[in-house]
């Protein structure tokens, strides 16, 4: 199964590719693809979507994952993302792809095994789960390798829980 990991943003966007086969995971390609501040944001939308339809069309995933939205106390971010989100969500439909969410609750403890983690525990935890072979300046990037890592972990109980 190959998971397109995706921690959503408007400003950084976390994209990871990991394959799991036989049980191992292998990380195939990440990214935080980051638009221009300058840009108007209807273009800097646009340019996040060529960027996830390329990204799928080149490594062909079989699932979408993502971060679920986390409101924070700027409203006009968190409707910026959402945005981007959308953009995201109809990307995996146009592809047909399904899209599974995660809370960031989920993903640290998925990942870390404690629900408050940090972002220093989360960076420290995931070079421990899947060998990383280079060096990733972004914790966006982090993220997304988490969220896919977290669907491939979570996956088989969803699968399960849609035949009861």
């Amino acid at each position: 199964m190959i998971v397109l990991g995706i921690d959503p943003g408007y400003d950084r966007l976390g994209l990871a590719i990991v394959k799991q086969e036989a049980g191992q995971q292998e990380l195939l390609h990440s990214d935080c693809f980051v638009t221009d501040k300058k840009t108007i944001f209807s273009e800097r939308l646009l340019a996040i979507g060529e960027e996830v339809e390329k990204v799928i069309k080149d490594w062909e995933p079989e699932m979408v994952a993502m971060e679920k939205l986390f409101f924070t106390v700027n409203q006009k971010t968190a409707m910026n993302v959402a945005e981007a989100r959308g953009v995201i969500t109809y990307l995996s439909a146009k592809h047909g792809l399904k899209l599974s969410e995660y809370t960031p609750l989920e993903i640290k403890t998925c990942i870390t095994g404690y629900g408050s983690a940090d972002k220093k525990q989360m960076i420290e935890m995931i070079p421990k789960l899947i060998k990383i072979k280079k060096i990733i300046k972004h914790d966006d990037e982090y993220d997304a390798i988490g969220v896919a890592l977290t669907h491939l972990a979570r996956a088989p109980l969803s699968a399960l829980s849609t035949f009861k």
